[in-house]
């Protein structure tokens, strides 16, 4: 069964860079995604980035879903935006609690996502499709499990349409969370987030980071590999194929895939997956 797809990119630095992105672009639009993401820096550090990104998406003709971070904003400031990207014809948004900038001190008027969603709503009506994040493996940052299911569900009960996970490679710890979740009542599509494993020093950088659980197993394969491009492009696809094959079967809702701005991994995969082009 062919899920529905949608694919994460990154506002660009450079106009060499934008060059490329929009390369990659047309060759994942191959794959007919339901929408197109694009990350919002912290801070809102990449807003001119973000939101240029969001309009080129929008111009070739894919729906586009501008993530939308609040930590340190103020309720005008987020109101101004949310017009800016209304008359821009954006429908979807990914409400974020985000992260302050280095050395920047705490502010703003929102302390949590589900504030931000709460007024998203207030304001805006049913104007946009919300999405909201959450962490089948249990936010960093969470002072326990059952605290980080309770601020998922605040932000579903303030007023989100659908979630996308942060990105894990254990299917059991996903469904484990759809099934939290629906203890609780919460009923809105949970969508698994993918992310290709292309370089072994790159995804410990980031699961350390982020708290995304590499198994041990992968975890050992990968640096057994040493230099090895190849071999650890070859594996990770295997891993995250199998991963997908199961959440599939499972009933995940759809897939959606963090590029890091690359189209040859996410090609890969779905290729595998047995995704028409």
């Amino acid at each position: 069964m062919r899920l529905p797809l949608s694919f994460e990119f990154f506002p660009t630095k450079t106009p060499e860079g934008a060059v490329k992105l929009r390369a990659v672009r047309q060759q994942l639009y191959a794959l007919k995604p339901e929408f197109c993401s694009v990350t919002y820096g912290a801070g809102g550090s990449t807003h001119d980035g973000t939101f240029n990104a969001v309009r080129e998406i929008l111009a070739e003709g894919v729906d586009a879903a501008s993530h939308f971070s609040c930590i340190g904003a103020t309720r005008a400031t987020v109101r101004m935006q949310l017009e800016e990207l209304r008359s821009m014809g954006v429908r979807r948004l990914v409400a974020l609690r985000g992260d302050l900038p280095s050395g920047y001190g705490a502010g703003g008027e929102f302390q949590y996502a589900s504030d931000l969603v709460a007024f998203i709503r207030s304001e805006t009506g049913r104007d946009f499709h919300i999405e909201v994040a959450c962490y089948p493996e249990v936010h960093p940052q969470a002072r326990s499990p059952q605290a980080d299911l309770k601020a998922y569900a605040a932000k579903v009960q303030a007023g989100a349409d659908s979630a996308i996970t942060q990105y894990f490679y254990s299917a059991d710890a996903y469904f484990r969370f759809v099934d939290d979740s629906r203890a609780l009542g919460l009923d809105v599509p949970i969508v698994p987030g993918i992310m290709p494993i292309t370089s072994s020093t790159q995804l410990m950088r980031f699961s350390d980071a982020c708290g995304a659980e590499i198994p041990r197993w992968v975890r050992l394969r990968l640096q057994s590999f040493g230099d090895d491009t190849a071999s650890i492009k070859a594996f990770g696809l295997d891993v995250v194929t199998s991963l997908c094959e199961r959440l599939c079967a499972g009933g995940a809702p759809a897939l959606h895939i963090y590029t890091m701005n690359q189209s040859a991994a996410p090609l890969a995969l779905l290729d595998r997956l047995g995704w028409d082009r």
